[in-house]
């Protein structure tokens, strides 16, 4: 068996979330493929490479109108500011349901339209996490990655063959050390579990009530103020991930795959991996606005996305993963290596899936985070 088709079966398995049910193969109607006029998308900074946008356009003359964010925060406020309206498509993460259910921000896709049964169906959950209402599916997979530890190989070595989340508070790399707020806060609770210093299973006990996440975080923010020296930069997106490890003196960070995946890729001493602890994985999906005014064009983009070549053709750029079956065969022979990398051994059955935020958890996680940083 091949490198690349083992990968790619892993990739199937690997997410320890419930399969939503596959829907019978849809008619994408001659209408979409062949439409024109525009799409306007707000979308994670780093998901639409030039070559895929380029390759959408020429197939369909649709301009596409992107808006980046780097945050879900960033699209559920946006969408909250203008009742829905502006966009075409918005990219929530799958594990965000309960803070859109309620808000009559978005509306289902027409199914007939998806041909989802073209999707790895562990990561098809939009039936079973986002079916607002029984009023059908809000949600579909596009990208799915992972947030790990990336480091400078030429300045930083693992103490194992896997990192750990708590390198990025170690002492001994103080001041040279990056994460993104609320989820390094978590890698520093996952690190202190291992080490001894915190209670087996807090962090994920920390989802079931307020009460025990207000015990866990206060604790966990507590011992973060302690150690905030030793953290350099904090980031907010996939270009300060990127400019960290090249440009601001950071030899090891908590960071998204995406980022320092495309640094290795394009040769720079970087890399990325799965942390002893268990990276933590998330599917972004593809959501419509209960604004939308070009809903052709929507579906023609979901096709698009669908197309295991152009699927294929993006990760090369991107670093990320496709949930579309097949894209990793036209990923190419450096993705495959990319991906053997960041996931050696037993990493991919040890990955931790984001567990779904309730309004309640999002607020007080927040309130955690602000009280860290502006200490």
């Amino acid at each position: 068996m091949s490198t690349m088709k083992a990968g790619g079966m892993l990739r199937r398995d690997v997410i320890k979330l419930a399969a939503a049910g596959i829907a019978a193969p849809a008619l994408i109607s001659r209408a979409a493929l062949a439409s024109s006029g525009e799409i306007n998308i707000m979308m994670w900074s780093d998901y639409l490479p030039e070559s895929f946008v380029k390759a959408f356009t020429a197939k369909t003359g649709i301009k596409v109108n992107f808006t980046g964010i780097g945050s879900n925060d960033d699209i559920l406020n946006k969408m909250k500011a203008t009742n829905g309206q502006g966009f075409d498509i918005v990219t929530p993460t799958v594990n965000r349901s309960p803070l859109w259910a309620e808000l009559g921000l978005l509306q289902p896709f027409d199914m007939k339209k998806v041909d989802i049964a073209k999707v790895n169906p562990s990561m098809a959950l939009g039936e079973a996490h986002w079916n607002f209402g029984g009023k059908g599916v809000h949600w579909l997979p596009h990208i799915w990655g992972t947030e790990g530890v990336a480091w400078r190989t030429d300045k930083f070595t693992p103490a194992g063959t896997a990192p750990s989340y708590y390198d990025v508070w170690d002492d001994a790399n103080a001041g040279k050390t990056m994460g993104r707020g609320h989820s390094m806060l978590l890698g520093l609770g996952l690190g202190l579990e291992r080490r001894g210093e915190m209670a087996p299973g807090s962090i994920w006990a920390a989802y079931k009530s307020e009460d025990k996440m207000k015990e866990v975080w206060a604790k966990l923010t507590d011992v973060a103020i302690k150690k905030k020296k030793n953290i350099k930069l904090v980031w907010n997106d996939a270009d300060a991930q990127k400019n960290g490890l090249l440009n601001e003196g950071v030899i090891v960070g908590q960071t998204w795959d995406g980022p320092p995946i495309a640094l290795k890729t394009a040769g720079e001493p970087v890399m990325y991996r799965a942390p002893v602890e268990g990276a933590m994985a998330w599917v972004d999906g593809l959501a419509l606005p209960i604004g939308v005014k070009n809903i052709d064009q929507v579906y023609a983009f979901i096709a698009a996305c669908y197309d295991a070549q152009l699927a294929g053709e993006a990760i090369k750029t991107h670093g990320y993963n496709s949930p579309v079956v097949g894209a990793d065969k036209f990923g190419g022979e450096t993705y495959a290596k990319n991906f053997a990398d960041a996931y050696p051994g037993d990493s991919l059955a040890k990955l931790n899936a984001w567990p779904a935020e309730a309004p309640w958890y999002a607020k007080a996680r927040s309130e955690f985070t602000n009280k860290f940083l502006s200490a």
